[in-house]
Protein backbone atom coordinates (compact mmCIF):
# COMPACT_ATOMS: atom_id res chain seq x y z
CA UNK A 1 0.00 0.00 0.00
CA UNK A 2 1.40 3.70 -0.71
CA UNK A 3 2.12 5.70 2.32
CA UNK A 4 -0.42 7.00 4.68
CA UNK A 5 -0.26 10.62 4.56
CA UNK A 6 -1.56 12.51 6.99
CA UNK A 7 -4.27 14.50 5.71
CA UNK A 8 -5.47 11.37 5.12
CA UNK A 9 -6.09 10.27 9.00
CA UNK A 10 -9.73 11.00 10.51
CA UNK A 11 -9.15 13.31 13.67
CA UNK A 12 -11.15 10.46 15.60
CA UNK A 13 -7.56 8.55 15.39
CA UNK A 14 -5.79 11.04 16.51
CA UNK A 15 -7.81 11.56 19.47
CA UNK A 16 -7.84 8.09 20.07
CA UNK A 17 -4.08 7.87 20.26
CA UNK A 18 -4.46 10.51 22.58
CA UNK A 19 -6.95 8.59 24.46
CA UNK A 20 -4.04 5.59 24.37
CA UNK A 21 -1.15 7.85 25.07
CA UNK A 22 -2.71 9.00 28.41
CA UNK A 23 -3.95 5.86 29.55
CA UNK A 24 -7.74 6.42 29.46
CA UNK A 25 -7.49 3.15 26.69
CA UNK A 26 -5.36 0.32 27.11
CA UNK A 27 -3.74 -1.36 24.37
CA UNK A 28 -6.21 -4.10 23.72
CA UNK A 29 -9.05 -1.32 23.64
CA UNK A 30 -6.56 0.69 21.37
CA UNK A 31 -6.04 -1.67 18.78
CA UNK A 32 -9.88 -2.62 18.62
CA UNK A 33 -10.96 0.42 17.92
CA UNK A 34 -8.27 1.49 15.74
CA UNK A 35 -9.46 -1.76 13.48
CA UNK A 36 -12.49 0.78 13.14
CA UNK A 37 -10.55 2.80 10.93
CA UNK A 38 -8.79 0.22 8.99
CA UNK A 39 -10.43 0.65 5.32
CA UNK A 40 -9.36 1.29 1.65
CA UNK A 41 -6.10 -0.18 2.24
CA UNK A 42 -4.94 1.11 5.46
CA UNK A 43 -4.05 -2.32 7.76
CA UNK A 44 -4.36 -1.74 11.87
CA UNK A 45 -0.21 -2.34 11.50
CA UNK A 46 0.10 0.38 8.67
CA UNK A 47 -1.90 2.95 11.37
CA UNK A 48 -0.26 2.00 14.38
CA UNK A 49 2.93 2.65 12.76
CA UNK A 50 1.81 5.38 11.47
CA UNK A 51 0.53 6.75 14.47
CA UNK A 52 3.85 5.67 17.21
CA UNK A 53 6.69 8.12 17.47
CA UNK A 54 9.54 7.67 15.33
CA UNK A 55 12.65 8.65 17.69
CA UNK A 56 15.23 7.20 15.33
CA UNK A 57 14.36 9.62 12.67
CA UNK A 58 13.13 12.93 13.93
CA UNK A 59 16.15 13.75 16.10
CA UNK A 60 17.29 17.52 15.59
CA UNK A 61 20.24 17.94 17.74
CA UNK A 62 21.99 14.64 18.12
CA UNK A 63 23.84 13.25 21.61
CA UNK A 64 27.46 13.53 20.29
CA UNK A 65 26.46 17.38 18.39
CA UNK A 66 29.84 18.77 18.98
CA UNK A 67 28.38 22.40 19.56
CA UNK A 68 27.24 21.38 23.27
CA UNK A 69 28.76 19.42 26.68
CA UNK A 70 25.91 16.87 27.51
CA UNK A 71 26.02 14.09 29.77
CA UNK A 72 24.02 12.40 32.66
CA UNK A 73 24.12 13.30 36.13
CA UNK A 74 22.78 12.61 39.16
CA UNK A 75 21.16 14.69 41.71
CA UNK A 76 19.17 14.36 45.32
CA UNK A 77 15.49 14.67 45.31
CA UNK A 78 15.08 14.26 49.51
CA UNK A 79 11.20 14.67 49.12
CA UNK A 80 10.57 13.06 46.10
CA UNK A 81 12.19 9.92 44.45
CA UNK A 82 15.82 9.96 46.30
CA UNK A 83 18.43 9.80 43.58
CA UNK A 84 17.45 11.24 40.12
CA UNK A 85 19.37 10.80 36.64
CA UNK A 86 19.22 13.81 34.22
CA UNK A 87 20.53 15.03 30.83
CA UNK A 88 22.87 18.25 31.44
CA UNK A 89 23.66 20.12 28.34
CA UNK A 90 25.16 23.48 27.35
CA UNK A 91 26.76 25.27 24.60
CA UNK A 92 30.36 23.94 24.53
CA UNK A 93 32.12 27.50 23.73
CA UNK A 94 29.86 28.89 26.96
CA UNK A 95 32.26 31.26 28.42
CA UNK A 96 30.36 33.09 30.99
CA UNK A 97 27.04 32.16 33.11
CA UNK A 98 24.08 30.59 31.79
CA UNK A 99 20.30 31.25 32.57
CA UNK A 100 18.89 27.63 33.44
CA UNK A 101 16.05 25.97 32.14
CA UNK A 102 14.22 22.50 33.30
CA UNK A 103 13.12 20.65 30.54
CA UNK A 104 10.02 18.72 32.01
CA UNK A 105 9.01 15.43 29.88
CA UNK A 106 5.24 13.82 29.06
CA UNK A 107 3.83 10.86 31.04
CA UNK A 108 6.15 8.44 29.79
CA UNK A 109 9.74 9.87 31.32
CA UNK A 110 12.95 11.12 29.82
CA UNK A 111 12.65 9.52 26.20
CA UNK A 112 14.93 10.37 23.24
CA UNK A 113 12.58 13.52 21.87
CA UNK A 114 12.75 15.26 25.32
CA UNK A 115 16.07 14.58 25.37
CA UNK A 116 16.02 16.48 22.19
CA UNK A 117 14.57 18.98 23.32
CA UNK A 118 16.82 19.96 26.17
CA UNK A 119 19.44 19.71 23.95
CA UNK A 120 17.51 22.77 21.74
CA UNK A 121 17.33 24.59 24.70
CA UNK A 122 21.11 24.38 25.56
CA UNK A 123 21.73 25.33 21.52
CA UNK A 124 20.10 28.21 22.47
CA UNK A 125 22.39 29.44 24.81
CA UNK A 126 21.22 28.35 28.14
CA UNK A 127 22.43 25.71 30.21
CA UNK A 128 19.39 22.65 30.73
CA UNK A 129 18.93 19.77 32.88
CA UNK A 130 16.26 17.05 31.83
CA UNK A 131 15.43 15.13 34.86
CA UNK A 132 14.00 11.19 34.59
CA UNK A 133 11.41 11.28 36.76
CA UNK A 134 11.14 7.02 36.63
CA UNK A 135 14.22 7.24 37.70
CA UNK A 136 13.77 5.18 40.78
CA UNK A 137 11.73 2.74 38.89
CA UNK A 138 14.73 1.93 37.09
CA UNK A 139 14.45 4.87 34.79
CA UNK A 140 13.07 5.32 31.05
CA UNK A 141 12.93 1.70 29.71
CA UNK A 142 13.60 1.84 26.05
CA UNK A 143 9.71 2.63 24.75
CA UNK A 144 6.73 4.44 25.63
CA UNK A 145 4.17 2.06 26.33
CA UNK A 146 6.42 0.73 29.38
CA UNK A 147 7.00 4.13 30.20
CA UNK A 148 3.43 5.00 30.43
CA UNK A 149 3.34 1.94 32.96
CA UNK A 150 6.13 3.19 35.04
CA UNK A 151 5.19 6.76 34.85
CA UNK A 152 1.78 5.68 36.50
CA UNK A 153 3.00 4.15 39.55
CA UNK A 154 4.84 7.21 41.43
CA UNK A 155 2.86 9.72 42.64
CA UNK A 156 2.65 13.26 40.66
CA UNK A 157 3.18 15.47 43.54
CA UNK A 158 6.42 13.05 44.36
CA UNK A 159 7.82 13.96 40.93
CA UNK A 160 6.50 17.64 41.25
CA UNK A 161 9.33 17.45 44.20
CA UNK A 162 12.12 15.77 42.23
CA UNK A 163 11.40 18.87 39.23
CA UNK A 164 11.29 21.51 42.44
CA UNK A 165 15.07 19.64 43.36
CA UNK A 166 16.16 19.72 40.08
CA UNK A 167 15.51 23.66 39.83
CA UNK A 168 17.55 23.72 43.29
CA UNK A 169 20.44 21.67 41.48
CA UNK A 170 20.35 24.13 38.67
CA UNK A 171 20.24 27.31 40.60
CA UNK A 172 23.08 26.12 42.27
CA UNK A 173 25.32 25.13 39.71
CA UNK A 174 28.20 26.60 38.66
CA UNK A 175 27.80 27.24 35.25
CA UNK A 176 24.18 28.65 36.10
CA UNK A 177 23.81 32.31 36.33
CA UNK A 178 21.00 31.55 39.20
CA UNK A 179 17.96 32.29 36.74
CA UNK A 180 15.93 29.67 36.60
CA UNK A 181 13.18 28.83 34.15
CA UNK A 182 11.15 25.80 33.63
CA UNK A 183 9.16 24.41 30.73
CA UNK A 184 7.12 21.43 30.00
CA UNK A 185 5.04 18.98 27.92
CA UNK A 186 1.96 17.34 28.62
CA UNK A 187 2.20 16.08 32.08
CA UNK A 188 5.42 18.25 32.35
CA UNK A 189 3.22 21.37 31.08
CA UNK A 190 0.91 20.51 34.99
CA UNK A 191 4.52 20.33 36.49
CA UNK A 192 5.36 23.55 34.94
CA UNK A 193 2.23 25.21 36.35
CA UNK A 194 2.66 23.42 39.67
CA UNK A 195 6.11 24.72 39.76
CA UNK A 196 5.00 28.14 39.49
CA UNK A 197 2.79 28.07 42.23
CA UNK A 198 5.60 26.44 44.58
CA UNK A 199 8.76 28.29 43.69
CA UNK A 200 7.80 32.05 44.13
CA UNK A 201 11.41 33.00 43.01
CA UNK A 202 11.09 30.51 39.87
CA UNK A 203 12.37 32.94 36.72
CA UNK A 204 9.60 32.14 34.08
CA UNK A 205 7.48 29.20 33.35
CA UNK A 206 6.30 27.94 29.88
CA UNK A 207 3.84 25.18 29.65
CA UNK A 208 3.25 23.70 26.62
CA UNK A 209 -0.71 21.91 26.92
CA UNK A 210 0.05 21.04 30.35
CA UNK A 211 -3.01 20.61 33.16
CA UNK A 212 -4.00 24.26 35.31
CA UNK A 213 -2.91 24.41 38.79
CA UNK A 214 -5.86 24.64 41.25
CA UNK A 215 -7.36 27.70 41.23
CA UNK A 216 -6.77 28.72 44.83
CA UNK A 217 -2.92 28.25 44.32
CA UNK A 218 -3.21 30.49 40.87
CA UNK A 219 -2.09 33.77 43.58
CA UNK A 220 0.51 32.48 44.70
CA UNK A 221 2.06 31.96 41.26
CA UNK A 222 5.14 34.97 40.73
CA UNK A 223 7.09 33.89 37.51
CA UNK A 224 5.88 35.36 34.19
CA UNK A 225 3.65 32.56 32.49
CA UNK A 226 3.97 31.69 28.73
CA UNK A 227 1.19 29.27 28.01
CA UNK A 228 1.12 26.75 24.67
CA UNK A 229 -2.28 25.55 24.00
CA UNK A 230 -4.03 23.26 21.33
CA UNK A 231 -7.25 24.31 19.26
CA UNK A 232 -7.73 20.77 19.34
CA UNK A 233 -6.96 19.58 22.86
CA UNK A 234 -10.71 20.28 24.47
CA UNK A 235 -9.67 17.85 27.56
CA UNK A 236 -7.27 20.63 28.76
CA UNK A 237 -8.47 23.46 27.34
CA UNK A 238 -11.53 22.82 29.83
CA UNK A 239 -9.85 23.79 32.43
CA UNK A 240 -8.35 27.17 30.65
CA UNK A 241 -11.22 29.92 31.29
CA UNK A 242 -11.27 29.77 35.03
CA UNK A 243 -7.39 29.85 34.82
CA UNK A 244 -6.97 32.74 33.05
CA UNK A 245 -10.06 34.73 34.82
CA UNK A 246 -8.01 34.24 38.30
CA UNK A 247 -4.65 35.40 36.04
CA UNK A 248 -6.07 38.61 35.28
CA UNK A 249 -8.06 39.25 38.70
CA UNK A 250 -5.08 39.15 40.80
CA UNK A 251 -2.78 40.72 37.57
CA UNK A 252 -0.47 38.26 36.65
CA UNK A 253 1.98 38.25 33.97
CA UNK A 254 0.95 35.71 31.95
CA UNK A 255 1.05 35.57 27.72
CA UNK A 256 -1.50 32.91 26.20
CA UNK A 257 -1.53 31.53 22.55
CA UNK A 258 -4.20 28.77 21.20
CA UNK A 259 -2.52 27.48 18.28
CA UNK A 260 -5.37 26.92 15.34
CA UNK A 261 -6.39 23.12 14.41
CA UNK A 262 -3.58 21.86 16.64
CA UNK A 263 -3.74 18.95 18.64
CA UNK A 264 -2.31 18.37 21.82
CA UNK A 265 1.16 17.04 21.40
CA UNK A 266 1.44 19.49 18.48
CA UNK A 267 5.47 20.59 19.29
CA UNK A 268 6.49 16.58 19.41
CA UNK A 269 8.34 15.93 16.19
CA UNK A 270 8.10 12.32 16.89
CA UNK A 271 4.29 11.88 16.13
CA UNK A 272 2.14 12.87 13.33
CA UNK A 273 0.29 14.98 16.03
CA UNK A 274 3.31 17.34 14.93
CA UNK A 275 1.99 20.63 13.53
CA UNK A 276 5.58 21.68 12.09
CA UNK A 277 4.80 25.55 11.78
CA UNK A 278 2.57 25.83 15.11
CA UNK A 279 5.92 23.99 16.68
CA UNK A 280 8.59 26.60 15.36
CA UNK A 281 6.39 29.25 16.28
CA UNK A 282 5.95 28.03 19.55
CA UNK A 283 9.39 27.07 20.20
CA UNK A 284 10.70 30.55 19.05
CA UNK A 285 8.61 32.14 21.29
CA UNK A 286 9.87 30.06 24.10
CA UNK A 287 13.10 30.79 23.48
CA UNK A 288 12.88 34.64 23.38
CA UNK A 289 10.45 34.27 26.18
CA UNK A 290 13.78 32.71 28.25
CA UNK A 291 16.08 35.26 26.80
CA UNK A 292 14.00 37.96 27.98
CA UNK A 293 13.77 36.56 31.54
CA UNK A 294 16.75 34.26 32.29
CA UNK A 295 19.87 36.27 30.58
Amino acid sequence: MDEIKKEDIKQEVLDLYDDYAHNRVNRREFVQKLSLYAVGGLTVASLMSFLMPDYKNAIQVTSNDPRLKSDYIHYQSEKGGGRLKALLSKPADAKKKLGGIVVVHENRGLNPHIEDVARRAALAGFISLAPDALSPLGGYPGNDDEGRALHSKRDRNEMLEDFIAAYDYLKNHPDCNGNVGVVGFCFGGWISNMMAVRLPELAAAVPFYGGQPPVEDVPKIEAPLLLHYAELDTRVNEGWPAYEAVLKEHNKKYTAHMYANTNHGFHNDTTPRYDKAAAELAWKRTIDFFEKHLK
